[in-house]
């Protein structure tokens, strides 16, 4: 039977998640796919084939040849008769091991599996599978022989008698370099969403943007980006890159917590064949004989394992778990006991946070030396961070005043913060600034109106006012402004069709003294929405849109798509000259079992030769109740 109709069946039979998973895993372009068989013939497809199994390791390619080898003799082969097979070859894995491997290429549709009438599992490589895996040797790649060898001693070089103290030195400096690094990105991106191109990367002006905040080269952006996506702090949606709510909660922890979790992203994403070796190896250097491993585990991998390691042993000098590709103790510990005990090793390895500041008459602050998150985060409410390294400065300006009033800071409760974090007292020109800044605040009041007011029939959605009425016109006047299409209504009130969060933003960013309030004339503050609303989020998912459109059979109402699901199942089975059995419901109500091939379609008939006795047969579509893969077919 063929294995396009087998799989066509058995993806419409599989739940949706498991479908998605599979479909993900396999990178399936979802253009041009009208129903399950042109699903099928996509996974089936050699060039798809070959990419997927470019991605798995060398036991379970091994357990894909070996069950490629078997056939499809009594319904597939069992994860005993795998064993026994790569058992003539070297040392068989157990049997558990063969099965959980046979399940990763079923869950990949890779391969297909039943259960028979004693309850043990058989497994069955698809023909395109069989053959590609078949074709190997032929493009210089492992055959089943070569799969199926022993594990080989992997000969990392042994680390030499350097002093451990200067390793986690370097380590623990690129260690808080990347933890600043990631906290600027993410502050920068909760300020300002980035970009990302349909090509993939970040758009050059945000590149550049989220560089300048990061102090580190465009290079570094995306470095950095990947290890904080690792570790899910930020995520896509709607095109463009976002803190995440876990981004949001990483910023108020630790230096040393903050670091655990970055290394907690890269561990867990390291495959588990190579942590084992590292683990066991902890010593080593992760030079040649780590690549020569990775080369062993994947045999197929090429350019895209290349990238992959290259990613976690460039991640891994990042994050100060290994300098110049020698373990530091943080990252022997991490391998050795776990993350509880790394966390502990870096811990006393970064610099001291401080909670005091000096502020300097010419509105700057200067901390000598990295500050506590709580104190970090309340002072970038009301100052510009400048540089960020074991010296950081801010700036207090007019306009960041004004942000953090909007905020719903008082002039009293940023003297009394300033007051408790500085060593030198508040300068006179802050001090002014504190009461120019409060006493701006509010001279312009944006607010939200109800639904449905017209004027002109033009809608508009909310308003600012103000008693200072050359404010307004000001603000009428600004070209940076116009997008907001202001009209004016009375003398101290401009109206607008945006709504309140886009004007209040807007008039913000243009550090105008803009206060929200509420229907009461209350001034109340707003939050900018700027987080993902989970890690991994994009927006509307292409293959889920996929499974539901394939699902419903396009637009047609269901009966539609289960006659159009009849009919493409007796089309590809007429042009593949395959088997059928079609079950056919009688006039009493019975249903008739016929092993058929089918050769047209007309006028609402079938005809189809009849393989047992030898006849022709012509049934009415209508009453065909379902077909499947002959149960005799050859």
């Amino acid at each position: 039977m063929s294995d396009t109709f087998s799989l066509a069946t058995r993806l419409r039979a599989i739940d949706n998640a498991r479908l998605a998973a599979a479909a993900r895993a396999r990178e399936i372009r979802v253009s041009g796919i009208k129903d399950f068989f042109d699903l099928a013939e996509a996974l089936l497809d050699r060039t798809a084939v070959q990419q997927q199994l470019t991605h798995l390791d060398r036991g379970t390619l091994a357990t894909i040849a070996a069950i490629a080898e078997l056939g499809s003799r009594s319904g597939g082969s069992t994860a005993a008769e795998v064993a026994a097979l790569l058992d003539s070859y070297a040392e068989a894995p157990t049997e558990s091991d063969i099965a959980m491997r046979a399940s990763t290429a079923v869950s990949l549709l890779l391969a297909d599996s039943e259960t028979d009438a004693a309850g043990i599992e058989r497994f069955t490589a698809y023909d395109s599978v069989a053959e590609q895996v078949r074709s190997w040797p032929a493009f210089g790649l492992p055959g089943l022989p070569e799969l199926a060898a022993g594990l080989p001693l992997a000969a990392l070089e042994p680390a030499a008698e350097t002093e451990l103290r200067f390793i986690d030195r370097v380590a623990s400096e690129r260690a808080f370099a990347a933890t600043t690094g990631i906290t600027e990105l993410l502050v920068e991106l909760e300020r300002e969403p980035a970009r990302e191109l349909a090509k993939g990367g970040i758009a050059l002006p945000d590149t550049k943007r989220l560089a300048n905040a990061m102090a580190v080269d465009l290079a570094g952006v995306g470095r950095l980006l990947a290890i904080a996506d690792d570790a899910g702090l930020v995520a896509r949606e709607g095109g463009f890159w976002l803190i995440t709510d876990a981004g949001g909660a990483w910023l108020m922890e630790s230096s040393g917590a903050r670091w655990r979790t970055l290394a907690a992203g890269w561990y867990e994403r390291l495959p588990a064949d190579i942590r084992r070796l590292l683990g066991e190896r902890s010593h080593s250097l992760w030079g040649a004989g780590l690549r020569r491993f990775v080369d062993w585990l994947y045999p197929a991998g090429g350019d895209w394992m290349d990238e992959r390691i290259a990613a976690y042993t460039g991640a891994a000098e990042l994050l100060g778990i290994t300098a110049n590709h020698a373990p530091s103790s943080p990252g022997l510990a991490l391998f050795a006991t776990g993350l509880d005990a790394a966390q502990t090793a870096m811990a006393p390895l970064l610099p001291r946070e401080v909670e005091q500041v000096y502020l300097q008459h010419d509105l700057s602050i200067v901390a000598p030396g990295p500050l506590t998150p709580q104190v970090d985060g309340r002072l970038r409410s009301l100052a510009d961070a400048e540089s960020r390294s074991l010296a950081s400065s801010y700036r207090v300006s007019a306009s960041s005043m004004n942000r953090a009033m909007a905020a719903g800071e008082s002039a009293a409760s940023v003297r009394e913060f300033l007051t408790g974090i500085s060593l030198t007292g508040i300068p006179q020109p802050l001090d002014y600034l504190i009461t120019e800044a409060s006493t701006r605040y509010g001279l312009l009041r944006a607010g939200a109106l109800p639904e449905r007011n017209i004027r002109d029939a033009l809608e508009v959605k909310s308003y600012l006012r103000s008693d200072d009425a050359q404010l307004l016109d000001t603000v009428l006047v600004d070209q940076n402004l116009s997008v907001l299409g202001f009209t004016r209504v009375a003398s101290d009130r401009l109206v607008s069709r945006f709504p309140l969060e886009t004007v209040f933003w807007t008039l913000s960013d243009a550090r105008y003294p803009v206060a929200a309030e509420n229907s009461d004339s209350e001034i109340v503050a707003l939050r900018r929405r700027r987080h993902a609303r989970s890690a991994g989020a994009v927006g509307p998912d292409p293959i889920e849109e996929l499974i539901e459109r394939l699902r419903l059979g396009g637009d047609s109402e269901l009966g539609e798509a289960a006659d159009a699901w009849l009919a493409r199942q007796l089309d590809t089975a007429i042009r593949l000259k395959a088997a059928l059995t079609v079950s056919v419901t009688m006039p009493n109500g019975t249903v008739v079992d016929y092993q058929l091939e089918p050769t047209s379609i007309a006028g609402g008939r079938l005809r189809a030769r009849d393989r047992r006795s030898a006849i022709e047969r012509t049934l009415p579509l209508s009453s065909i109740a379902r077909v499947s893969p002959a149960a005799d077919a050859p």
